[in-house]
């Protein structure tokens, strides 16, 4: 039966048996670097049993995650092309939120082009409202952002926060639909990955969409 393992978000568990990846060691470097950033973190499971053999996962093949295993306002982490892929369960409150953001943000409808697919190019940035899915990898220098879904003041953020993502390399923000705010280093909103639901919509697989079919 699978299991979700529970790490904080700055373990950088990796697999040893992977060859080497320069994304991957930003993404574990900088979250190896977040101790600087205390209270900011929150810890997020790392779905280690829907992960692929070493070598299909290797060569970038689909991961399965069952998310209707994932509380409202908690997020699971799984691994796809050596990338932290992130799948956010929002409440309806942090869905709510996310109108509050928008004379903040650099590209509020994810106009810019390489990062988000059109079925994502929605105030929600996903394919339904509650889940998102988003790499979670800092469009400026590759580091891993923290997630900080409570609202309210933290430490590097301002005390109007809502709940997202900070990168603690050089402060990029993000809400939680993974949007950069502007005046920021990170030029452009999070990664979304290619992805679909299973029929009965209680599973997505990271890495298969209209145009990736795995």
């Amino acid at each position: 039966m699978s299991q979700i393992t529970t790490l904080p978000d700055d373990s950088g568990a990796v697999d040893p048996n992977l060859p080497p990846d320069p994304s991957r060691r930003n993404w574990v470097a900088a979250a190896c670097a977040v101790g600087g950033v205390a209270g900011v973190a929150t810890a997020v499971p790392f779905v280690g049993s829907f992960a692929p053999s070493d070598k299909a996962r290797a060569a970038g093949a689909p991961v399965e995650v069952d998310v209707s295993a994932i509380p409202p306002g908690q997020m699971v982490t799984v691994e796809w092309r050596g990338k932290p892929v992130w799948l956010l369960h929002r409440t309806e409150g942090q869905l709510a939120d996310l109108k509050k953001n928008t004379a903040d943000l650099a590209d509020p409808n994810s106009d810019r082009p390489g990062y988000t697919p059109e079925y994502a190019k929605n105030e929600y940035r996903s394919r339904k409202p509650e889940l998102l899915v988003c790499v979670g990898i800092c469009t400026h220098l590759g580091c891993s952002p923290n997630p900080v879904l409570s609202p309210g003041p933290a430490p590097g953020l301002p005390a109007s926060w809502e709940g997202g993502f900070f990168c603690p390399c050089h402060g990029s923000t993000f809400d939680l639909a993974g949007r950069v705010f502007a005046n920021k280093p990170a030029p452009d909103n999070l990664e979304v990955p290619p992805y679909s639901y299973s029929p009965d919509g209680t599973r997505v697989v990271v890495g298969i969409d209209e145009n990736n079919k795995g």
